[in-house]
Protein backbone atom coordinates (compact mmCIF):
# COMPACT_ATOMS: atom_id res chain seq x y z
CA UNK A 1 0.00 0.00 0.00
CA UNK A 2 0.91 3.65 -0.36
CA UNK A 3 0.51 5.09 3.13
CA UNK A 4 0.93 8.73 4.13
CA UNK A 5 1.48 9.56 7.79
CA UNK A 6 0.85 13.15 8.86
CA UNK A 7 2.76 14.27 11.97
CA UNK A 8 1.93 17.69 13.38
CA UNK A 9 4.69 17.03 15.93
CA UNK A 10 7.34 14.33 15.47
CA UNK A 11 10.73 15.34 16.87
CA UNK A 12 13.05 12.98 18.71
CA UNK A 13 11.79 9.62 20.04
CA UNK A 14 11.94 10.85 23.65
CA UNK A 15 8.21 10.80 24.47
CA UNK A 16 5.37 8.31 24.08
CA UNK A 17 3.73 9.88 21.04
CA UNK A 18 6.94 10.20 19.04
CA UNK A 19 8.04 6.68 19.93
CA UNK A 20 4.63 5.35 18.83
CA UNK A 21 4.94 7.26 15.53
CA UNK A 22 8.43 5.93 14.77
CA UNK A 23 7.38 2.39 15.72
CA UNK A 24 4.48 2.52 13.25
CA UNK A 25 6.57 4.09 10.48
CA UNK A 26 9.36 1.53 10.86
CA UNK A 27 6.95 -1.41 11.03
CA UNK A 28 5.09 -0.41 7.89
CA UNK A 29 8.35 0.03 5.99
CA UNK A 30 9.64 -3.39 7.05
CA UNK A 31 6.37 -4.90 5.82
CA UNK A 32 7.05 -3.51 2.36
CA UNK A 33 4.63 -0.59 2.30
CA UNK A 34 5.54 2.67 0.60
CA UNK A 35 5.43 5.14 3.51
CA UNK A 36 5.47 8.92 3.14
CA UNK A 37 5.85 10.97 6.32
CA UNK A 38 4.89 14.65 6.47
CA UNK A 39 6.46 16.62 9.36
CA UNK A 40 8.33 19.86 10.08
CA UNK A 41 11.60 18.29 11.29
CA UNK A 42 14.37 20.04 9.36
CA UNK A 43 16.84 17.25 10.23
CA UNK A 44 14.75 14.87 8.09
CA UNK A 45 15.23 17.02 4.97
CA UNK A 46 16.51 14.83 2.16
CA UNK A 47 15.65 11.52 3.87
CA UNK A 48 13.77 9.11 1.63
CA UNK A 49 10.03 9.14 2.28
CA UNK A 50 9.94 12.40 4.26
CA UNK A 51 8.21 15.60 3.14
CA UNK A 52 9.15 18.64 5.21
CA UNK A 53 6.73 21.50 5.85
CA UNK A 54 7.53 24.79 7.67
CA UNK A 55 7.08 25.20 11.41
CA UNK A 56 4.00 26.98 12.74
CA UNK A 57 4.45 30.50 14.11
CA UNK A 58 1.85 31.21 16.82
CA UNK A 59 3.41 34.41 18.13
CA UNK A 60 6.16 34.98 20.70
CA UNK A 61 4.17 34.07 23.83
CA UNK A 62 2.74 30.77 22.59
CA UNK A 63 5.95 29.90 20.74
CA UNK A 64 7.90 30.36 23.97
CA UNK A 65 5.43 28.20 25.92
CA UNK A 66 5.69 25.43 23.34
CA UNK A 67 9.47 25.71 23.20
CA UNK A 68 9.66 25.23 26.98
CA UNK A 69 7.77 21.99 26.48
CA UNK A 70 9.99 21.03 23.52
CA UNK A 71 7.04 21.07 21.12
CA UNK A 72 7.59 22.27 17.54
CA UNK A 73 4.27 22.21 15.61
CA UNK A 74 4.02 21.99 11.84
CA UNK A 75 2.53 24.60 9.52
CA UNK A 76 0.14 23.33 6.86
CA UNK A 77 1.65 23.81 3.42
CA UNK A 78 -1.03 22.74 0.93
CA UNK A 79 1.34 22.09 -1.97
CA UNK A 80 3.62 19.78 0.02
CA UNK A 81 0.68 18.03 1.68
CA UNK A 82 -1.20 17.51 -1.55
CA UNK A 83 1.88 16.03 -3.22
CA UNK A 84 2.34 13.62 -0.29
CA UNK A 85 -1.35 12.62 -0.09
CA UNK A 86 -2.85 12.41 -3.57
CA UNK A 87 -1.38 8.99 -4.47
CA UNK A 88 -2.05 7.37 -1.10
CA UNK A 89 -4.32 4.40 -0.45
CA UNK A 90 -4.85 5.62 3.12
CA UNK A 91 -3.70 8.58 5.20
CA UNK A 92 -2.98 8.25 8.92
CA UNK A 93 -3.10 11.33 11.17
CA UNK A 94 -1.05 11.39 14.37
CA UNK A 95 -2.42 14.52 16.09
CA UNK A 96 -5.55 16.70 15.77
CA UNK A 97 -3.69 19.91 14.92
CA UNK A 98 -3.41 22.29 11.89
CA UNK A 99 -1.34 20.03 9.61
CA UNK A 100 -3.91 17.27 10.05
CA UNK A 101 -6.80 19.74 9.56
CA UNK A 102 -5.47 20.62 6.12
CA UNK A 103 -4.80 16.96 5.36
CA UNK A 104 -8.47 16.19 6.11
CA UNK A 105 -9.62 18.67 3.46
CA UNK A 106 -7.21 17.31 0.85
CA UNK A 107 -8.17 13.69 1.56
CA UNK A 108 -11.86 14.53 1.20
CA UNK A 109 -11.14 16.32 -2.08
CA UNK A 110 -9.44 13.21 -3.49
CA UNK A 111 -11.70 10.65 -1.80
CA UNK A 112 -8.86 9.11 0.20
CA UNK A 113 -9.82 7.31 3.44
CA UNK A 114 -8.29 8.53 6.68
CA UNK A 115 -7.44 6.95 10.00
CA UNK A 116 -6.17 8.77 13.09
CA UNK A 117 -4.50 7.87 16.36
CA UNK A 118 -5.68 9.34 19.65
CA UNK A 119 -2.40 10.42 21.25
CA UNK A 120 -3.44 13.77 22.76
CA UNK A 121 -5.47 14.12 25.92
CA UNK A 122 -7.16 17.49 26.36
CA UNK A 123 -4.89 18.23 29.32
CA UNK A 124 -1.80 17.91 27.13
CA UNK A 125 -3.15 21.01 25.39
CA UNK A 126 -4.86 22.89 28.23
CA UNK A 127 -1.75 22.68 30.45
CA UNK A 128 -0.16 25.25 28.11
CA UNK A 129 -2.96 27.76 28.75
CA UNK A 130 -3.42 27.23 32.49
CA UNK A 131 -6.76 25.37 32.24
CA UNK A 132 -5.63 21.78 32.83
CA UNK A 133 -8.07 21.20 35.70
CA UNK A 134 -11.14 22.64 33.93
CA UNK A 135 -13.77 20.05 32.94
CA UNK A 136 -15.38 22.63 30.66
CA UNK A 137 -12.10 23.20 28.82
CA UNK A 138 -11.61 19.44 28.46
CA UNK A 139 -15.04 19.00 26.87
CA UNK A 140 -14.59 21.93 24.49
CA UNK A 141 -11.14 20.78 23.39
CA UNK A 142 -12.41 17.26 22.69
CA UNK A 143 -15.40 18.58 20.74
CA UNK A 144 -13.05 20.66 18.64
CA UNK A 145 -10.72 17.70 18.02
CA UNK A 146 -13.73 15.66 16.90
CA UNK A 147 -15.03 18.36 14.58
CA UNK A 148 -11.65 19.00 12.94
CA UNK A 149 -10.32 15.43 12.64
CA UNK A 150 -12.02 12.38 14.15
CA UNK A 151 -15.45 12.98 12.62
CA UNK A 152 -13.83 12.68 9.18
CA UNK A 153 -11.94 9.42 9.78
CA UNK A 154 -12.94 5.95 8.66
CA UNK A 155 -11.41 4.49 11.84
CA UNK A 156 -9.80 5.96 14.95
CA UNK A 157 -7.05 4.22 16.92
CA UNK A 158 -7.41 4.42 20.71
CA UNK A 159 -4.48 3.04 22.77
CA UNK A 160 -6.84 2.11 25.65
CA UNK A 161 -10.50 1.60 26.47
CA UNK A 162 -10.04 4.32 29.08
CA UNK A 163 -9.29 7.06 26.54
CA UNK A 164 -11.98 5.79 24.15
CA UNK A 165 -14.60 6.08 26.89
CA UNK A 166 -13.23 9.41 28.10
CA UNK A 167 -13.29 11.01 24.65
CA UNK A 168 -16.67 9.65 23.57
CA UNK A 169 -18.35 10.53 26.87
CA UNK A 170 -17.16 14.12 26.48
CA UNK A 171 -18.29 14.54 22.86
CA UNK A 172 -21.47 12.44 23.38
CA UNK A 173 -20.83 10.50 20.18
CA UNK A 174 -19.64 7.05 19.11
CA UNK A 175 -16.55 6.99 16.88
CA UNK A 176 -15.79 3.98 14.60
CA UNK A 177 -12.58 2.73 16.15
CA UNK A 178 -10.09 0.05 17.13
CA UNK A 179 -8.52 -0.18 20.60
CA UNK A 180 -4.86 -1.13 20.12
CA UNK A 181 -2.10 -0.70 22.67
CA UNK A 182 1.02 1.14 21.55
CA UNK A 183 2.86 -1.97 22.76
CA UNK A 184 5.96 -2.78 24.79
CA UNK A 185 9.18 -3.52 22.91
CA UNK A 186 10.20 -7.18 22.91
CA UNK A 187 13.54 -6.44 24.58
CA UNK A 188 11.86 -5.45 27.88
CA UNK A 189 10.44 -8.98 28.23
CA UNK A 190 13.96 -10.44 28.40
CA UNK A 191 16.02 -9.89 31.59
CA UNK A 192 19.26 -7.94 31.40
CA UNK A 193 22.46 -9.97 32.01
CA UNK A 194 23.30 -10.51 35.68
CA UNK A 195 26.67 -8.74 35.42
CA UNK A 196 24.99 -5.67 33.89
CA UNK A 197 22.45 -5.56 36.73
CA UNK A 198 25.19 -5.84 39.35
CA UNK A 199 27.16 -3.05 37.69
CA UNK A 200 24.09 -0.79 37.77
CA UNK A 201 23.46 -1.57 41.45
CA UNK A 202 27.08 -0.89 42.33
CA UNK A 203 26.72 2.64 40.92
CA UNK A 204 24.15 3.39 43.62
CA UNK A 205 26.17 1.87 46.49
CA UNK A 206 23.47 -0.76 47.07
CA UNK A 207 20.86 1.82 48.04
CA UNK A 208 17.16 1.06 47.55
CA UNK A 209 16.57 2.37 44.02
CA UNK A 210 13.27 3.95 42.95
CA UNK A 211 12.65 4.86 39.31
CA UNK A 212 10.10 7.12 37.63
CA UNK A 213 10.06 7.47 33.83
CA UNK A 214 8.47 10.40 31.99
CA UNK A 215 8.90 13.88 30.61
CA UNK A 216 9.67 16.54 33.19
CA UNK A 217 6.36 18.36 32.67
CA UNK A 218 3.41 19.52 34.75
CA UNK A 219 1.11 16.56 34.09
CA UNK A 220 3.82 14.03 35.06
CA UNK A 221 4.12 15.51 38.59
CA UNK A 222 7.48 13.99 39.56
CA UNK A 223 7.74 16.56 42.36
CA UNK A 224 5.34 14.43 44.43
CA UNK A 225 7.89 11.59 44.48
CA UNK A 226 10.79 13.90 45.32
CA UNK A 227 8.82 15.26 48.29
CA UNK A 228 7.81 11.75 49.39
CA UNK A 229 11.44 10.59 49.46
CA UNK A 230 12.47 13.77 51.29
CA UNK A 231 9.93 12.99 54.07
CA UNK A 232 10.87 9.33 54.40
CA UNK A 233 12.65 7.82 57.39
CA UNK A 234 14.66 5.96 54.71
CA UNK A 235 15.66 9.11 52.85
CA UNK A 236 19.40 8.44 53.23
CA UNK A 237 18.98 4.85 52.02
CA UNK A 238 17.12 5.72 48.80
CA UNK A 239 18.60 6.45 45.38
CA UNK A 240 16.01 8.13 43.17
CA UNK A 241 16.18 8.03 39.36
CA UNK A 242 14.10 10.47 37.32
CA UNK A 243 14.45 9.13 33.79
CA UNK A 244 13.49 11.73 31.21
CA UNK A 245 13.96 15.32 30.16
CA UNK A 246 11.72 18.34 29.84
CA UNK A 247 10.85 21.90 30.87
CA UNK A 248 10.64 21.28 34.64
CA UNK A 249 14.22 19.97 34.90
CA UNK A 250 15.52 23.10 36.67
CA UNK A 251 12.59 23.13 39.10
CA UNK A 252 13.18 19.47 40.00
CA UNK A 253 16.94 19.99 40.39
CA UNK A 254 16.29 22.84 42.83
CA UNK A 255 13.75 20.74 44.74
CA UNK A 256 16.20 17.82 44.97
CA UNK A 257 19.01 20.09 46.19
CA UNK A 258 16.78 21.89 48.69
CA UNK A 259 15.63 18.58 50.23
CA UNK A 260 18.96 16.76 50.10
CA UNK A 261 17.63 13.84 48.06
CA UNK A 262 20.06 11.46 46.33
CA UNK A 263 18.66 11.80 42.81
CA UNK A 264 19.87 11.10 39.29
CA UNK A 265 18.07 13.01 36.52
CA UNK A 266 18.68 12.33 32.82
CA UNK A 267 17.38 10.78 29.63
CA UNK A 268 18.20 7.10 29.11
CA UNK A 269 18.21 5.43 25.72
CA UNK A 270 16.24 2.22 25.18
CA UNK A 271 18.93 -0.27 26.22
CA UNK A 272 20.18 1.67 29.23
CA UNK A 273 16.63 2.20 30.49
CA UNK A 274 16.08 -1.54 30.36
CA UNK A 275 19.23 -2.04 32.48
CA UNK A 276 18.13 0.63 34.97
CA UNK A 277 14.68 -0.96 35.37
CA UNK A 278 16.17 -4.43 35.81
CA UNK A 279 18.46 -3.17 38.56
CA UNK A 280 15.87 -1.07 40.43
CA UNK A 281 13.83 -2.05 43.49
CA UNK A 282 10.60 -0.11 42.92
CA UNK A 283 8.84 1.88 40.21
CA UNK A 284 6.64 4.93 40.91
CA UNK A 285 4.29 6.36 38.29
CA UNK A 286 3.46 9.94 39.24
CA UNK A 287 1.59 11.15 36.14
CA UNK A 288 -2.00 12.19 36.81
CA UNK A 289 -2.84 12.60 33.11
CA UNK A 290 -2.05 9.50 31.05
CA UNK A 291 -3.89 7.81 28.20
CA UNK A 292 -1.86 4.56 28.35
CA UNK A 293 1.63 4.76 29.92
CA UNK A 294 3.96 2.43 28.10
CA UNK A 295 6.70 3.47 30.55
CA UNK A 296 4.78 1.92 33.44
CA UNK A 297 4.15 -1.25 31.43
CA UNK A 298 7.86 -1.50 30.57
CA UNK A 299 8.65 -1.38 34.29
CA UNK A 300 6.06 -4.05 35.06
CA UNK A 301 7.32 -6.54 32.46
CA UNK A 302 10.85 -6.24 33.85
CA UNK A 303 9.41 -7.41 37.18
CA UNK A 304 9.16 -4.13 39.07
CA UNK A 305 6.28 -3.39 41.42
CA UNK A 306 4.63 -0.07 40.50
CA UNK A 307 3.15 2.47 42.91
CA UNK A 308 0.77 4.52 40.77
CA UNK A 309 -0.98 7.85 41.14
CA UNK A 310 -4.69 7.11 41.62
CA UNK A 311 -5.97 9.76 39.21
CA UNK A 312 -9.28 9.53 37.38
CA UNK A 313 -7.50 11.11 34.37
CA UNK A 314 -4.92 8.33 34.10
CA UNK A 315 -5.23 4.90 32.48
CA UNK A 316 -2.19 3.73 34.47
CA UNK A 317 -4.21 3.34 37.67
CA UNK A 318 -5.82 0.22 36.20
CA UNK A 319 -2.42 -1.53 36.25
CA UNK A 320 -2.39 -1.62 40.07
CA UNK A 321 -3.21 -5.07 41.46
CA UNK A 322 -4.22 -3.80 44.90
CA UNK A 323 -4.36 -0.66 47.07
CA UNK A 324 -0.75 -1.04 48.19
CA UNK A 325 0.19 0.03 44.67
CA UNK A 326 -1.96 3.17 44.51
CA UNK A 327 -1.44 6.51 46.20
CA UNK A 328 -3.74 9.52 46.45
CA UNK A 329 -3.23 12.18 43.78
CA UNK A 330 -0.89 14.99 44.91
CA UNK A 331 -0.41 13.30 48.32
CA UNK A 332 3.33 12.91 48.96
CA UNK A 333 2.63 11.68 52.51
CA UNK A 334 0.51 8.79 51.22
CA UNK A 335 3.16 7.96 48.61
CA UNK A 336 5.85 8.02 51.31
CA UNK A 337 3.83 5.53 53.37
CA UNK A 338 3.41 3.17 50.39
CA UNK A 339 7.16 3.29 49.67
CA UNK A 340 8.03 2.64 53.31
CA UNK A 341 5.58 -0.28 53.46
CA UNK A 342 7.52 -2.14 50.77
CA UNK A 343 10.88 -1.18 52.29
CA UNK A 344 9.69 -2.44 55.69
CA UNK A 345 8.34 -5.65 54.14
CA UNK A 346 10.87 -6.96 51.59
CA UNK A 347 9.19 -10.39 51.43
CA UNK A 348 5.91 -8.71 50.44
CA UNK A 349 7.79 -6.75 47.77
CA UNK A 350 9.29 -9.95 46.33
CA UNK A 351 5.91 -11.71 46.35
CA UNK A 352 4.37 -8.70 44.61
CA UNK A 353 7.12 -8.70 41.97
CA UNK A 354 6.41 -12.33 41.11
CA UNK A 355 2.69 -11.62 40.88
CA UNK A 356 3.17 -8.70 38.50
CA UNK A 357 5.69 -10.61 36.40
CA UNK A 358 3.39 -13.61 35.91
CA UNK A 359 -0.02 -11.93 35.76
CA UNK A 360 0.65 -8.71 33.86
CA UNK A 361 -1.51 -8.49 30.75
CA UNK A 362 0.83 -6.53 28.48
CA UNK A 363 0.70 -6.32 24.69
CA UNK A 364 3.94 -6.85 22.77
CA UNK A 365 4.99 -4.23 20.24
CA UNK A 366 5.01 -6.57 17.25
CA UNK A 367 1.45 -7.77 17.87
CA UNK A 368 0.23 -4.17 18.22
CA UNK A 369 1.93 -2.99 15.05
CA UNK A 370 0.35 -5.88 13.13
CA UNK A 371 -3.05 -4.72 14.37
CA UNK A 372 -2.30 -1.14 13.32
CA UNK A 373 -1.36 -2.39 9.85
CA UNK A 374 -4.62 -4.37 9.69
CA UNK A 375 -6.58 -1.22 10.63
CA UNK A 376 -4.95 0.77 7.84
CA UNK A 377 -5.57 -2.04 5.36
CA UNK A 378 -9.21 -2.21 6.43
CA UNK A 379 -9.65 1.55 5.95
CA UNK A 380 -8.01 1.43 2.50
CA UNK A 381 -10.36 -1.43 1.55
CA UNK A 382 -13.39 0.66 2.43
CA UNK A 383 -12.45 3.11 -0.30
CA UNK A 384 -12.37 0.27 -2.81
CA UNK A 385 -15.86 -0.86 -1.74
CA UNK A 386 -17.23 2.67 -2.07
CA UNK A 387 -15.68 3.01 -5.51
Amino acid sequence: MNITIVCDVLGKPNNGTSVAAYNLINHLKTQGHNVTVVCCDADKEGEQGFRIVPTLNLGPIINAALARNEVVPAKADREILEDAIKGADVVHLLMPFPLSWKAVKICEQYGIPMTASFHVQAENFTCHIGMMKSNFATREVYKYFYKKVYDHCTLTHYPTEFIKNDFESNIKKHVPSRVISNGVSESFFEPAPADVIEKQRAKHKDKFTIVVVGRFSSEKAQQVLIKAVAKSKYKDKIHLILAGEGPKRRHYKNLVRKNGVDCEMRFFDHEELKEVLNAADLYVHTAYVELESIACLEAIVTGLVPIICNSERSAARFFAQDDRCLYRKWDSEDLKNKIEYFMDNPKELEACKKKYKTEANVSRLGECMNKMEEMLTEAAGMREKEA
